[in-house]
């Protein structure tokens, strides 16, 4: 069965919490993805999802003053990139998030990945027999 290394995206970006809505917006934007790492001092400490992203918008923010720090979703569940994808799934399903970060075994991400990759991944692998 396949895993989260199997399709997780490694090149993830890494974003400060004292950086703005609107820098993150622009480097998202410019490589096409849905969410960033929040790291400070190197160490995973949240979330900024396209998601989070709307609240600010639909909250009339300035994106040149709001900052990442509060908006992110702090402490992230995280996932080992052995995880098969049922399970990923399950878990971004029963907690209603749509990206998953992929973290090794000391806690650093190695990855990330996203509900609709998921699901492509799920739809292209061959079902088993039970």
């Amino acid at each position: 069965m396949p895993t989260l290394a199997d399709i997780m995206r490694t090149e993830v970006i890494d974003v400060a919490p004292e950086d703005t809505l609107g820098e993150v917006a622009e480097r998202m934007s410019a490589v096409n993805v849905g969410a960033v790492i929040v790291k400070d001092y190197g160490r995973l400490i949240g979330i900024l999802t396209e998601r989070d992203m709307l609240k600010a918008m639909a909250a009339r923010v300035h994106t040149s003053d709001a900052r990442v720090r509060e908006w992110m979703t702090e402490d992230p569940l995280t996932a080992s990139a052995d995880m098969d994808l049922e399970d990923a799934g399950q878990v971004m399903l029963e907690h209603n998030f749509r990206h998953l970060p992929v973290t090794d075994e000391s806690g650093v991400v190695i990855g990330l990945v996203s509900l609709r990759r998921l699901v492509a991944a799920t739809k292209a692998a061959p079902h088993q027999a039970a």
